[in-house]
């Protein structure tokens, strides 16, 4: 396999950007096993510049679209995973954007990409490639998203952000993020101001989900990350293989779900298989040295 190389840098976005941008992932490894990253739900949009190689798509939350090679790729929140093919290497950039950044930062509203994830200049055009060529010439992970930074604030200084953060969708999204997607819906229509259908058609437009699928996916979300965080002591049998169910009842009540049964049928829908085979997959990925992207 060669020499084996395995950097992960995460960055937050100059000041401007939070509140627009999650942060940045800066990835780069070689020599690992082939394998293959699922790219789940999450209530962020995704875009990516790769360095050494595109991305390899098998499989898209779209299912009629067909795999490819992505040398960017840019995509909307979505309720099926996506499937990235790892052939021994991989490098790139993720830039995780909100839902509110979208219309700022891409010049389109979020539900224009629900569901979807295509080549990033299909809607950037030649401005992402020009930050395609500069990322890949800089010489070390701070310099490359310090290129992000400079690309994302000249776009974002072209697009009036008035009220991005501070409208009545905007905060109804914020009140259901910091809520972990546990809010009763007909309340946050109440508190907005709107009927529930109102609030429905502007979460399509604005967010990409309705307010029912954001809970969802902000739940599973949360779900997702902390099943992955447990420590990797507590996940391994005396074989060294993870252990088949760790506190998937516990984790089930903390996040919000009415039991274990229903995380499951989550993970189903949402992952398209079980909590422990997705955990045991993202096991076989840390310890094969490959550190996918959020």
């Amino acid at each position: 396999m060669g020499e084996l190389v395995d950097e992960a840098v995460r960055a937050v976005p100059a000041p401007p950007l939070r509140g627009l941008v999650g942060w940045y992932s800066g990835y780069r490894q070689r020599g690992i096993p082939h394998g293959r990253h699922r790219g789940l739900p999450s209530p962020w949009l995704t875009l990516i510049i790769t360095l050494d190689e595109p991305l390899s798509m098998a499989a898209h939350p779209d299912p009629g679209a067909a795999p490819g090679d992505y040398p960017t790729l840019l995509g909307g929140l979505h309720l099926t995973p996506a499937l990235i093919d790892i052939p021994g290497r991989q490098s790139g950039i993720q830039i995780a954007i909100s839902p509110l950044g979208a219309r700022v930062l891409l010049g389109l509203p979020a539900g224009e990409l629900a569901g979807t994830d295509v080549h990033a200049d299909d809607v950037l055009g030649a401005d992402v490639r020009e930050v395609h060529d500069r990322v890949r010439e800089a010489p070390d992970w701070a310099a490359r998203f310090a290129v992000v930074d400079d690309w994302l604030l000249h776009r974002m200084s072209r697009h009036d952000g008035t009220g991005t953060l501070t409208s009545p969708v905007a905060q109804a999204w914020q009140r259901l993020l910091s809520a972990g997607g546990g809010l009763r819906i007909d309340k946050l229509a109440a508190d907005t101001g709107f009927s529930e259908r109102h609030l429905r058609n502007r979460f399509r437009t604005d967010i990409g989900l309705t307010p029912k699928a954001a809970a969802r996916v902000i739940r599973f979300d949360l779900a997702r990350r902390r099943l992955a965080a447990l420590p990797h002591s507590r996940l391994r049998s005396s074989g060294g293989t993870p252990m088949g169910v760790p506190d998937l009842a516990g984790l089930a009540a903390d996040c919000g779900y009415a039991d274990q049964s229903h995380l499951d049928r989550e993970f189903a829908a949402l992952a398209c298989c079980t909590p422990s085979a997705w955990l045991a997959q993202e096991f076989r990925n840390i310890q094969s040295g490959h550190h996918p992207p959020a």
